[in-house]
């Protein structure tokens, strides 16, 4: 409703109650005008307000008008409902007195049907104004607003009663009677009113306007009802029919309710109207309501020589329940003072019995209290804690942190405020501790703080050692790689944004050369022994400029700042050679030389921390590869190796789409009969006319992954030649060597399966040759792939055994068909009788498991006669056939499938 409309209505109604109060000065031949109009007008009223009422309750519900009020607790829809149906029992109850009057007189000593209807509508005003303003919380509380409502009506009563009707009670003599059916409305109404007036100033603020207006509406229907009890034990109407136009006045303001406070934004909280009002207000009605009888009443007494039976009734019950309220209120204070009590008695305790320290503080630091053990903890005596503020034994740069707790005093919020400060003990040390303060209050005591405090000195201290031991190395107890990878981003991020670029930033990195060797034979103890002497002499060649580091194992990194030449670094760097070769280490009761290889790499303007040290231990790799006791500086020619790498990797993509790959096949022969069993695939590279050998590219293909189509092309190539050959009646095997990469592919086994049925090659006849160190990248995943090969019925070698990777137990866990001996060991068969030791447990182990033993690398002939007389099975070298193409494996085996040995 807009605001004209709004005044457009209001000016209307004012202009019908002032013509219906007109009325009353115009007299007919019973009465007034508005005394014979009677109930019908405001009966019109109370019925169209209800219409408003409920048609603005489904408005509200649809629109979602009070929205703000149903966040504070309270339901608009449901008032205006409630506060409707009301109105229409109002209506209900005019018309039906209506009706009774034009059939005849009504009585006033009994209640009629209309009446009831009257009566019914308080119910539902209150329910309709407690969703407006909801009752307090608690049966308590509720028991507490009932029982002072009960005393504020009964003291309003014996009010009115002495005002209005006592008068009437000495009039009607033995008729009295008649006053308990005429004074039903003016009782309700002031019950009712008693019990919602206290409501109001506890109402939420987003709907403090529509409480007001509903109260106002019910405090003029109430006058209104008061007006015609008065009229009803007179006679005649009181002046002229008043009443109607008053109670025309109530439906009138109730009606146009929803639409004065809709879209209107609640009143702003004030201190004394706030929600906590709700906990005195009931009594501050009772006790004004008490007040005001109690004058009244004596004025009364003064003037009147006597006083009716109700008005002791009235008085002595109202009495009655106060005494039951004084009651109630001192059983809560006594109920207060014992948890009071108890509360102090478990604070205590708790702090006896608790290992923090607990302290209650006067507003400037001073001690009220303390916990038993407090003193101690700190080592002083409790005289000396109690004599001085707490704030003495504060770190003077941990004071200002304690400014926070001044705002405890003014903030009531109840939360409190955690530090972390210093405290010195009696010793002198200082104490890390962690302590929380909130405000400590007692009722006729100053506020005071509450203070728990934990020493956690033993915790930091841990985590300072954790710290420590993240960012240092156990063995030297120097900064380790974390640490000076870190260092070396900030110090590269603060020269970014430095005023003086022109310094540079520089990282050495120390190999000791030989290290190994001191760890293979005087153990892991003594080598550590070594690199703790070894930093002790390089920290003794730096300055603070410089952050020494080690990397990891044998290596040593200095970071240096503020360099303003490069030589210095390089001079530096030599330094720190000469003074690890200068004098020998004492390992045990041994002097060992070492030597250091060195790398220099110096931090270019744009490059970071992880570029830096990369460089540093390229240099430092390129001067090992020179011999040791070299200093190699970084140079971008260094980074070629990496390039090149890259480029090798493109080229042999390129080379594999191109079909520049071809296959050799090296003979296996039977050491018996010197029959060619099977042969060995292996992969040639014809790049622009000259064949590269896979000791080239092999370890490229794997970095890439091209290792894996690069195989895959192998097996395909190898198998579908070997199938050919079968064919001719040739029975010969076939051999492939698989990568790692290979065997953890997803699609190996399906791709092995699809070349088998492709080709035609049976599976026993293929072979597949995995290094030892398969089993040790990924033994799990290994094991599995390899066994879906055996189930596919493909055969499995173990290829260069004797390395030392594999254990018998992965020989067991995969079931391998054959195991071919390293050529390093074959080498050395008749020169070192310790591998030829190995070499023959080797094949007496396979003979053992049932495996076939295959010698690789077979060159010299004594080599031949050594391995047939230990038993080996087959073999295959220079000797026996060097590798060659296929069309040269058919011309050697000449059709007999043998060659001389």
């Amino acid at each position: 409703m807009g605001i004209r409309a709004r005044r457009l209505w209001t000016a209307a109604l004012g202009a019908l109650f002032l013509l219906y109060v007109a009325g009353t000065f115009v007299p007919t031949a019973r009465s007034t005008v508005t005394a014979v109009m009677a109930e019908w007008p405001t009966s019109l009223a109370a019925g169209l307000a209800g219409a408003s009422l409920l048609f603005a309750s489904r408005r509200w519900a649809a629109t979602g008008a009070d929205h703000d009020a149903q966040a504070d607790g309270a339901d608009g829809p449901a008032a205006l409902r409630n506060l409707g149906l009301a109105s229409l029992a109002w209506a209900a109850g005019g018309v039906t007195h209506g009706i009774t009057r034009l059939f005849g007189s009504s009585s006033v000593l009994s209640l009629t049907l209309g009446d009831l209807f009257a009566l019914a509508a308080l119910p539902l005003f209150v329910v309709g104004f407690t969703r407006f303003a909801p009752w307090p919380g608690g049966l308590r509380t509720a028991l507490r607003h009932i029982t002072d409502s009960y005393v504020c009506a009964a003291a309003i009563f014996s009010v009115v009663w002495l005002l209005l009707f006592a008068p009437q009670y000495r009039e009607l003599g033995e008729g009295a009677g008649v006053l308990g059916f005429a004074l039903v409305y003016p009782v309700a109404d002031i019950v009712v009113l008693c019990l919602l007036i206290p409501l109001v100033f506890m109402s939420p603020h987003s709907t403090r306007r529509a409480v007001l207006l509903a109260i106002s509406a019910l405090i003029v229907i109430a006058g209104a009802d008061l007006i015609g009890a008065v009229g009803r034990l007179t006679g005649p109407p009181v002046a002229g029919g008043i009443e109607y136009p008053v109670k025309f006045l109530g439906f009138a303001l109730l009606g146009a309710l929803p639409w004065l406070v809709e879209h209107r934004p609640g009143s702003v909280p004030r201190r004394i109207t706030g929600r906590g009002l709700y906990r005195f207000a009931p009594e501050l009605a009772a006790v004004g309501a008490l007040a005001l009888a109690s004058v009244v009443l004596t004025v009364a007494a003064l003037r009147l020589p006597g006083v009716a039976p109700v008005l002791p009734l009235a008085a002595g019950t109202a009495v009655l329940v106060l005494l039951l309220r004084v009651m109630g209120m001192l059983e809560e204070n006594a109920t207060l003072a014992r948890m009071v009590l108890n509360r102090e008695g478990h604070f205590h305790e708790l702090a006896r019995n608790s290992g923090d320290v607990i302290l209650i503080l006067d507003r400037d630091g001073g001690v009220y209290y303390v916990s038993p053990g407090t003193a101690e903890a700190f080592g002083y005596r409790l005289d000396d804690v109690l004599a001085a503020p707490v704030t003495a034994l504060i770190h003077p740069e941990d004071l200002a942190r304690t400014k926070a707790v001044e705002d405890l005093f003014g903030d009531r919020s109840g939360q409190g405020v955690h530090l972390r400060l210093r405290v010195r003990a009696a010793d002198g040390t200082w104490r890390h501790t962690e302590s929380t303060v909130s405000l400590y209050e007692q009722p006729g005591e100053p506020d005071r703080l509450l203070v728990t405090t934990r020493d956690i000195s033993a915790q930091v201290a841990l985590q300072d050692e954790v710290e420590h031991l993240t960012f240092h190395d156990g063995v030297t107890g120097l900064p380790n790689r974390a640490y000076l990878e870190e260092r070396a981003s900030d110090v590269l991020a603060h020269r970014a944004i430095s005023d003086d670029p022109d310094t540079d930033i520089a990282c050495v990195f120390l190999d000791l050369d030989g290290f190994t060797a001191v760890n293979d034979s005087a153990g892991h103890v003594r080598g550590d022994h070594l690199l703790g002497q070894a930093a002790r002499r390089l920290r003794g060649e730096l300055d603070s400029s410089a952050t020494l580091a080690r990397w990891g194992g044998d290596e040593f990194a200095v970071l240096v700042e503020g360099v303003t030449r490069a030589q210095r670094v390089v001079d530096l760097a030599e330094r720190l050679g000469r003074v690890i070769a200068s004098e020998p280490f004492q390992v045990a009761d041994r002097d060992i030389l070492l030597t250091a290889s060195i790398g220099v790499a110096f931090a270019e303007p744009a490059s970071d921390s992880g570029e830096l040290l990369r460089n540093a231990d390229v240099a430092m790799t390129r001067a090992k590869e020179r011999g040791a006791g070299h200093v190699e500086v970084y140079a971008a020619h260094m980074h070629d190796t990496v390039v090149s790498r890259l480029e090798l990797q493109i080229r042999l993509r390129q080379a594999l789409a191109a079909g520049e790959f071809f296959l050799e096949y090296q003979p296996i022969v039977d050491l018996d009969s010197s029959q060619v069993t099977a042969v060995e695939a292996l992969v040639r590279w014809d790049r622009d006319g000259e064949v590269v050998g896979p000791d080239d590219f092999i370890g490229a293909a794997e970095e890439s992954g091209l290792i894996v189509p690069l195989g895959e092309w192998i097996l395909r190539e190898a198998c579908q030649k070997v199938a050919v050959w079968r064919v001719s009646d040739w029975d010969i095997g076939l051999s492939v060597n698989l990568s790692v990469k290979q065997v953890l592919s997803d699609r190996f086994v399906s791709t092995v399966e699809r070349v088998l049925s492709e080709s035609g090659l049976p599976a026993e006849v293929l072979t597949l040759e995995v290094d030892e160190e398969v089993l040790l990248d990924d033994v799990g995943e290994a094991v599995l792939r390899l066994g879906e090969l055996r189930a596919l019925g493909v055969l499995l070698a173990i290829d260069d055994y004797g390395m030392g990777y594999a254990s018998l137990a992965h020989l067991r866990e995969l079931s391998v068909d054959a195991i071919k001996i390293d050529p390093l060991f074959t080498a050395d068969l008749g020169r070192d009788d310790t591998v030829t030791l190995l070499t023959h447990t080797i094949i007496q182990l396979g003979r053992d498991l049932g495996v076939q033993v295959v010698a690789e690398g077979i060159e010299r002939s004594e080599q031949l006669e050594q391995l047939r007389t230990m038993g080996c099975d087959r073999g295959q070298g220079f000797l026996v056939a060097r590798p060659m193409p296929a069309s040269g494996v058919e011309s050697l085996v000449g059709g007999e499938s043998g060659v001389n040995l």
